[in-house]
């Protein structure tokens, strides 16, 4: 009976740690931007997201604003029009990158598309207002 007490106490401890480490994950996140009528395609370098954590689905909450920022940013800063912005987002910085790569490969393939990044200093995305 002694163990089962000790057992169940030590099971709910590790559960208990484990949720709150679950939320302090770090999420990165890097933007893609295209368009179907220019042959310059961006991306920005991949950057943690301040205070953000993904919700239980695992999806990351208001990514349609980092996207639609991204999309800003290329419309007034730079004058690009009519772009597709999308973002990718992990709690594992690694993967993401592998999964930059894959993405820019696609692109670098093709001689005719010049393919750009902007730098954290040039742009970088903020956390929504809620």
């Amino acid at each position: 009976m002694k163990f089962a007490k000790i057992a169940f106490l030590l099971a709910v401890t590790l559960m208990v740690c484990s949720g709150f480490s679950k939320k302090s994950k770090s999420v990165y996140a890097f933007g893609f931007s295209a368009s179907f009528t220019d042959t310059v395609v961006y991306y920005t370098e991949i950057q943690m997201l301040d205070s953000v954590h993904l919700d239980k689905m695992g999806f990351l909450p208001y990514r349609e604003h980092y996207s639609y920022q991204l999309k800003n940013h290329l419309e007034y800063e730079k004058g690009e029009k009519n772009r597709t912005c999308m973002i990718y987002f992990s709690n594992n910085q690694a993967k993401l990158a592998k999964e930059q790569a894959k993405v820019l490969s696609k692109y670098r393939k093709d001689k005719a598309v010049r393919v750009e990044e902007l730098k954290k200093t040039e742009f970088s995305f903020k956390k929504p207002e809620d």
